[in-house]
């Protein structure tokens, strides 16, 4: 956690713009969740209207019953989060996105659970408190390792008979570093006071990412393109097809410049946009 401080975001951004933009129904509807623990979020059609429109009455109504509203990739629909964002990207080389979260005093929205990507948490107005443990599977990416897809029912009881392995109090002017994996459970304590604050969602790059641009050229070389019939994906042929694509594939590997594709690489990691880590 650091101290931020006042800056141009926090100008561009307010919790009065982000409520404005959902209660008038100018956000878009496909980036707009909804949710209150412990439910599930409830259904988009919820609050869209007949024309496919968002519906701000509706969510203004959402938000007073205690749900927290979720405005998602700010980056596609605000030029100054645009901005940021390419430039996050630039100065890395990870493509992001940037959600905003808007949760009624005394009131939680998502529970435990843990993301495949690093973030910056950045506070805008109120406080949310973040109860944090360490990462209980291993560099989780896509969606290998989800929290969804391996939970586990004793996960909840056994971080809270231990208690958190951090806790911070995020305020104003303050930011957050969440490493990938970790698992958090955010709240707003005071019953009086609202929070909204901005995900920064960063994508990592990874080995995986690295060996499949290592072999995305493959499609050019005609090997690759011939057709494997039904009777060789299975038995001895399948495992006779395997070991020649993996022999085609090192020679393919051995043949390559190096210095050319760490070239198409880095361009990728500047422009890349969408989740693909």
């Amino acid at each position: 956690m650091y101290e931020r401080g006042k800056t141009a975001l926090d100008g561009a951004v307010t919790a009065a713009g982000l409520k404005e933009w959902l209660f008038t129904g100018c956000a878009p509807v496909a980036e707009v969740a909804a949710v209150k623990a412990p439910r599930p979020s409830v259904n988009p059609k919820l609050y869209t209207n007949t024309y496919g429109r968002t519906n701000g009455a509706k969510l203004k109504e959402l938000y007073a019953d205690g749900y927290t509203l979720r405005l998602g990739n700010l980056q596609r629909v605000m030029p100054f989060m645009a901005q940021v964002s390419t430039q996050i990207q630039e100065e890395t080389g990870y493509s992001n996105y940037i959600h905003a979260f808007l949760t009624p005093g005394g009131r939680q929205g998502l529970r435990h659970h843990w993301d495949q990507q690093m973030a910056v948490i950045v506070q805008l107005s109120g406080v949310k408190v973040w109860q944090m443990w360490k990462p209980p599977v291993k560099a989780p990416m896509r969606e290998y390792n989800e929290s969804f897809r391996v939970w586990r029912d004793d996960y909840v009881p056994g971080w809270e008979g231990a208690g958190p392995d951090q806790e911070i109090v995020l305020k104003p002017g303050q930011s957050m570093l969440l490493p990938r994996g970790w698992v958090h459970n955010p709240l707003v304590a005071d019953p009086d006071e609202p929070s909204v604050h901005l995900t920064f969602a960063i994508r990592e790059r990874t080995p995986m990412w690295l060996a499949e641009k290592l072999l995305a050229g493959a499609i050019e070389d005609p090997a690759f393109r011939q057709v494997v019939r039904p009777g060789q994906l299975t038995g001895a042929s399948l495992v006779q097809q395997l070991l020649d694509v993996r022999g085609e594939l090192i020679n393919y590997l051995n043949r390559l410049s190096i210095p050319t594709v760490a070239e198409q690489v880095h361009d990728a990691s500047l422009t890349e946009l969408e989740y693909n880590t």
